[in-house]
């Protein structure tokens, strides 16, 4: 009995111990305490994406030092994990502001689901959906969730946003508190033109798949006027440089390494160069050390470098931090070649960038300190903005003006009823400009970049203005083949990439689910020895519409 009587204390007192005096009941919570969490995590993943490898596939950067995923595509499974944990938390959001009935967080809950959902489905095909993110529920199990077809996906996704729109309509913004929102501080109208735009997105997305609901839909949202016009209403996170809120590239000196490793790609110069771009000088730098052309140079090459035209001697090279001081004083520093005693092919631009897929890219360009531990002096880095923590032109963003009316000018072009192809590419430029600082140069750009009336045209534009997001550019691609983009000479494949691998933690413990998904990918002459799982297989969305290859 003593025995007896002792166990239950102890369990009692520990079942008084386990209760965290400063933990929060779930059927408690205050759904504002999530919105940081959601609206937070989902912008620096998509960040990640656009500004990581998916900037390599799309050849807005390339990388001289880890740089086989990013250049190469050498991608294993792909874990969408953070995505579904996302979701979880967003899940209990829009379940708290069912309860409270906040309509306001109903709203956002649901165009965040859609907002992940559709980046789950655009790089991975079929997934699990309906029965995601449910646990145990009303006595049902749902710890091995079947993947929905992306079909099925896509217009869950585009009935969601409406509904959401519907919600945001009623101007019912009670119980938000304006701070936890980071993106639009509560304004229902900002959260509107916000759903909407996506709408846009998504029915552009399936555009190919499905003509007929593309074209009502976009043309119905045109009709209604509620979305993304101008730069001050994208939907986008600052970053601060505080907390968490630091850019992924951010310098630390020589420790700085993502920042040092990333490069501009040379296709992407090209076409700024090309074009006199004005925003060329906002994203990328001159070179620290330019190569120059001198005949009467009695070698090929110097082998040291010059300061003034004079050759320092013995200096093959400085620090990046010597470079930026001395040029800041206004210091030139040149290295000569002579192109008529047989030097190699140099590259004495001003703006140098790394070529797509190379074997060796902390080479290029005759660098004299090859390897991860200097910065390669002949080649262009990204512009100084991008060594900060945080500023004003450092946003994760999520859907914008340009790229909103890029796609009315794509509809437009298809024969739907929503304006002037040529206004809303023109718009679409002039916005971008704008987001960069640069709109006051849109008079002389535009001419040099004068609308023709092809998609061709219409696409190489979207595809420059969506550097720091270029996954939306990679889904575009994927759906029209533009811009023609081809892999360098290390790529496992000639062709880009079009989908993520299922990750291994749902091919071991969701094996009959996850090999069902699979089946249903196509295999294509490039998908290799991993066959159906293959970033070159072809999912739904792209089966039988011969894109992008």
């Amino acid at each position: 009995m003593l025995g007896i009587f002792l166990m239950m204390t102890c369990s009692k007192d520990l079942t008084d111990i386990n209760q965290n005096p400063n933990g929060i009941a779930l059927d408690s919570a205050n759904p504002n305490l999530l919105l940081p969490v959601v609206l937070g995590n989902t912008a620096q993943r998509y960040l990640a994406l656009g500004f990581g490898d998916i900037a390599g596939v799309m050849q807005h950067t390339q990388k001289d030092g880890w740089f086989g995923g990013h250049n190469h595509y050498e991608w294993n499974s792909q874990e969408w994990s953070e995505w579904y944990g996302i979701l979880r938390n967003n899940n209990l959001l829009y379940d708290r502001a069912e309860e409270l009935d906040l309509l306001f967080l109903q709203g956002v809950a649901l165009t965040m689901k859609s907002f992940v959902f559709g980046v789950i489905t655009d790089l991975w095909g079929d997934a699990p959906y309906t029965n995601a993110i449910q646990g145990k529920r009303g006595g049902l199990q749902f710890e091995y969730p079947r993947f929905d077809p992306q079909q099925v996906i896509y217009e869950s996704i585009i009935e969601d946003l409406q509904t959401a729109v519907d919600l945001f309509a009623t101007r019912d913004n009670r119980g938000v508190i304006s701070d936890y929102d980071l993106y639009f501080a509560g304004d229902t109208d900002s959260w509107m033109r916000f759903a909407n735009s996506l709408l846009l997105r998504y029915y552009l997305r399936i555009s190919e798949k499905d003509p007929a609901l593309a074209r009502a839909g976009i043309e119905s949202v045109y009709n209604g006027g509620n979305f993304i016009t101008e730069p001050a209403q994208d939907a986008i996170l600052n970053y601060t440089g505080g907390g968490n809120d630091i850019w992924p590239t951010e310098y630390a000196g020589d420790a700085g390494s993502n920042f040092r490793r990333l490069k501009p790609c040379q296709t992407l110069l090209d076409q700024l160069i090309s074009s006199e771009d004005p925003r060329l000088s906002v994203w990328i730098d001159p070179v620290h050390c330019q190569w120059l052309a001198d005949l009467d140079l009695e070698t090929d090459l110097d082998i040291y470098i010059r300061k003034n035209g004079e050759l320092m001697d013995g200096v093959q090279t400085l620090k990046d931090e010597e470079f930026i001081r001395l040029k800041g004083q206004g210091d030139i520093f040149t290295r000569h070649y002579n192109p008529n005693m047989g030097a190699a092919h140099l590259d004495d631009n001003q703006y140098v960038g790394l070529p797509v897929g190379l074997r060796q890219p902390s080479s290029y360009n005759l660098n004299p300190t090859p390897g991860q531990s200097v910065e390669n002096q002949h080649v262009s880095q990204l512009s100084s903005i991008y060594r900060e923590g945080g500023g004003d032109m450092l946003n994760a963003r999520l859907i914008t003006a340009s790229e909103v009316s890029f796609i009315l000018a794509e509809a437009s072009l298809k024969g739907w009823s929503v304006g002037s192809a040529q206004i809303h590419y023109e718009e679409a430029i002039r916005n971008s400009l704008e987001t960069w600082g640069v709109s006051d140069q849109f008079d002389m750009f535009i001419i040099k970049v004068a609308y023709n009336g092809s998609l061709k045209q219409i696409m190489q534009q979207k595809w420059v203005s969506s550097w720091t997001y270029a996954t939306e550019s990679w889904f575009d691609f994927r759906r029209t083949g533009l811009p023609t983009l081809e892999s360098g000479p290390a790529a496992a494949q000639p062709v880009l990439p079009v989908r993520f691998n299922y990750g291994l933690d749902e091919l071991i413990n969701n094996e009959e689910n996850t090999q069902s998904a699979i089946n249903q990918l196509e295999i294509t002459p490039y998908s290799g020895a991993r066959g159906n799982d293959s970033q070159w297989s072809k999912t739904w969305l792209l089966q039988e519409t011969g894109k992008p290859w």
